[in-house]
């Protein structure tokens, strides 16, 4: 029974995550597989917010602790920034 679950469980994505630390996205650029849900979470002690370039995904204001998540099914490169601090920017790249 084991033998037969372990080609699904090598096939899931592991969850990545991106923290939101002394206004800056950490890291700065993620590299992932198509599949995989991308999280970020403010550790901050300011709200961010996390908006993709071509308006894709866009989450409300985090507070400390929040955390926003996005599932990325796509191949291609995926720019984000904060609308509340502008010069905080980052990449998700997804590969196939």
């Amino acid at each position: 029974m084991l033998a037969a679950l372990l080609p699904l469980l090598a096939s899931a994505q592991t969850p990545a995550e991106v923290v939101i630390k002394s206004f800056a996205f950490g890291p700065q650029g993620i590299t992932v597989k198509a599949g995989t849900k991308v999280t970020w979470v403010n550790k901050d002690t300011e709200p961010h917010t996390v908006v993709s370039s071509d308006n894709k995904f866009a989450s409300e204001a985090l507070d400390t602790g929040d955390s926003f998540s996005v599932t990325f099914d796509t191949a291609g490169t995926y720019g984000y920034f904060c609308t509340l601090h502008p010069h905080m920017t980052g990449v998700v790249t997804v590969t196939p």
